[in-house]
């Protein structure tokens, strides 16, 4: 769901985050709009304090994965010979949306689906409901995207629905909509599997004691609320001798600094800190250099290039688990194409997840996006 992976979650305001997550400057998302954050109180503690134990779906759905999505010799060749065309929309033309769609574009190809049509939205709903009606001029048989704004999106991709143009949807669906009817299937990451590698990358940097904060998302979306759950449920579990010892809710990555400077003022023997995504976790880092804690270690999600870079040249960060964005494509990209062959496409569909550490950064960024380092991380990294 890299950052992972963004994603965009309407929780009383709209929030791109990740299956992938954030940062205007970063690898993996986009910017963030969000009210001003909220203490931990009871709403934050009810957020992450769930019983996790697997990925579920926003609606309970049990997840298929992707590379379950199989197509044989007459599938192949119907699809051929079938003359379908796709449309593709996007939140922004981050890296993340890039790799995205050019893994669709690429799976559209082989299996002879043509793209009539792309966009990116700029974070519009208004732009993003213009391009799909200037689209469906060209007649899509399939559309795949992440709608801008769920609560509108509905009205924005009814007349796709209306013209029997299949839907494939990443990481939110449109209030109202419902699977096999307006919409053929949702993808997104393997969201316990991030918070679980997380979990292991701190507890292991720790050598499996010590004292822990977490900065967590405060509002209900399923993305962040099962990956905040599954590091939280996999540190206990599997560190007993690790303890939480402090949790705070924000809203606005923004104020992350301020939020962490305050926890570690009341911790200064912290030995280590999550937060919900990367991008939020540059005011995390920033807290820590100016309190002169040089020990603490941070982990989080989805791919951010200034964590990476603090990562490679010996600051706090020591793993940033990543989805795999192009792999989300290709399954939407095969999703689709179940639709059109009449098949049943899997409600919930899930990409895997990898661990970025000091010593794989090159193959995290080509496992998630399929692009080689940037040059601002491959200098700091010299």
């Amino acid at each position: 769901m890299r950052r992972k992976v963004l994603l965009m979650a309407t929780v009383g305001v709209s929030l791109a985050l990740a299956a992938c997550s954030t940062g205007a400057k970063s690898s993996s998302g986009s910017n963030n709009s969000a009210s001003a954050p909220s203490s931990s109180g009871a709403t934050g503690r009810n957020v992450i304090d769930q019983t996790v134990t697997g990925t579920r779906g926003p609606n309970g759905e049990s997840p298929t994965p992707v590379t379950d999505l199989t197509f044989t010799p007459d599938e192949l060749a119907k699809l051929k010979a079938g003359n379908f065309k796709s449309a593709m929309f996007w939140l922004d033309a981050s890296p993340f949306f890039t790799a995205v769609q050019n893994g669709a574009a690429e799976e559209f190809k082989r299996l002879g689906i043509d793209v009539v049509a792309t966009g990116q939205a700029k974070d519009d709903a208004g732009t993003q409901a213009n391009q799909i009606q200037t689209a469906m001029a060209k007649k899509p048989d399939v559309i795949i995207s992440l709608p801008v704004d769920p609560t509108s999106a509905g009205a924005a991709f009814k007349p796709a629905v209306d013209a029997g143009t299949k839907l494939v949807f990443l990481s939110n669906i449109p209030a109202g909509y419902t699977y096999g009817k307006e919409y053929q299937s949702l993808m997104t990451d393997d969201l316990f599997e991030m918070g679980r590698q997380a979990a292991e990358a701190l507890g292991k940097s720790l050598g499996g004691k010590g004292k822990v904060g977490i900065l967590f998302f405060n509002s209900k979306f399923y993305v962040t609320n099962q990956r905040d759950a599954a590091f939280k449920s996999t540190l206990a579990a599997k560190f007993p001798d690790i303890k939480v010892v402090a949790e705070q809710g924000f809203t606005n990555p923004s104020d992350t600094n301020g939020i962490a400077s305050a926890m570690i003022a009341q911790n200064p023997d912290l030995d280590g800190v999550y937060s919900s995504w990367s991008q939020p976790g540059e005011g995390i880092l920033a807290a820590l250099r100016t309190a002169g804690n040089t020990h603490a270690k941070f982990v989080s999600l989805d791919l951010d290039d200034p964590v990476i870079i603090d990562m490679v040249t010996g600051g706090r960060t020591v793993a940033v688990v990543v989805d795999k964005a192009w792999d989300l494509g290709v399954g939407m990209a095969d999703a689709a194409a179940y639709a059109l062959l009449g098949k049943k496409a899997p409600e919930f569909g899930v990409v895997g997840a990898t661990t970025i550490t000091k010593d794989n950064v090159a193959d995290g960024y080509q496992q998630t996006l399929h692009q080689p380092v940037p040059e601002a991380v491959k200098k700091a990294m010299k």
